[in-house]
């Protein structure tokens, strides 16, 4: 599996009459199947960074090479052909399907790639038991809990086998016992299925278990601040900062 490599990265955007920057210059190599974490306050631009790693938006300038495609060059067709075969998503706010079940859900991006239905089920059926919900496929996201509704969402990001699974913030709307329990899961699954792991967010416990973590902070890479500097975290982890 390839790197991830960002080269000479711009991205502005335009409020009103004037443009904003939200990412300058951004040069970062991020290592396969590692769990890596952009970590920087609110609007320093590590949410839009994710977004373009994750092909939901383009970058005004610069290169990025995903699975040794430069995705930034590649039409709205490409792209979301790119993200189903190679990117899984996770959401801070689930977006499971309403009307969808649990199996529903994690079975629905495998439809859209026109895999067998007998496969397809059991696929589902072993991610459902990956994630400890098995007792609970037929259950509609309304009657799961929060815990829950995101072992779902991880179970359905990671349905096609994709080398790299993008999170914005996973543990933002959970309770810190539940959002331990998930960090404990995602960082099994990353080892079990040699996945890569590019999370967004600020919560000390999604550092702590973070291989690599990339500081941002006014659309620049910054030095990790000392306080929550990776080594003075969890110093049982091989983590690193990430270099630009």
């Amino acid at each position: 599996m390839s790197a991830l490599h960002i080269s000479q990265l711009y991205k502005h955007y335009q409020l009103d009459a004037v443009r904003v920057p939200a990412l300058i210059d951004i040069n970062l190599d991020i290592q396969p199947q590692r769990f890596t974490v952009l970590s920087g306050p609110s609007g320093s631009g590590k949410t839009t960074l994710l977004n373009l790693i994750g092909c939901i938006d383009k970058p005004d300038s610069g290169e990025i090479i995903i699975a040794g495609q430069q995705v930034g060059k590649l039409g709205d067709n490409a792209l979301a052909d790119f993200r189903s075969r190679h990117i899984g998503f996770i959401f801070q706010n689930f977006n499971l399907l309403p009307v969808l079940t649990a199996f529903e859900n994690i079975e629905y991006p495998l439809i859209l790639t026109k895999m067998p239905a007998a496969k397809r089920k059991a696929r589902v059926a072993q991610l459902l038991d990956a994630v400890g919900l098995s007792d609970k496929a037929r259950n509609l996201p309304g009657q799961l809990s929060g815990g829950q509704r995101q072992r779902v969402a991880i179970a359905r990001a990671l349905a096609t086998e994709p080398q790299w699974v993008l999170a914005d913030e996973p543990t933002a709307n959970l309770d810190s016992q539940t959002g331990a329990a998930i960090i404990q899961l995602m960082r099994r699954m990353q080892r079990e299925l040699k996945v890569s792991f590019v999370f967004s967010s600020h919560d000390p416990q999604v550092l702590a278990a973070a291989d690599d973590a990339v500081f941002i902070r006014d659309g620049q890479l910054q030095p990790m601040p000392a306080k929550t500097a990776l080594g003075s975290v969890d110093s049982n982890n091989n983590q690193q900062q990430v270099a630009a």
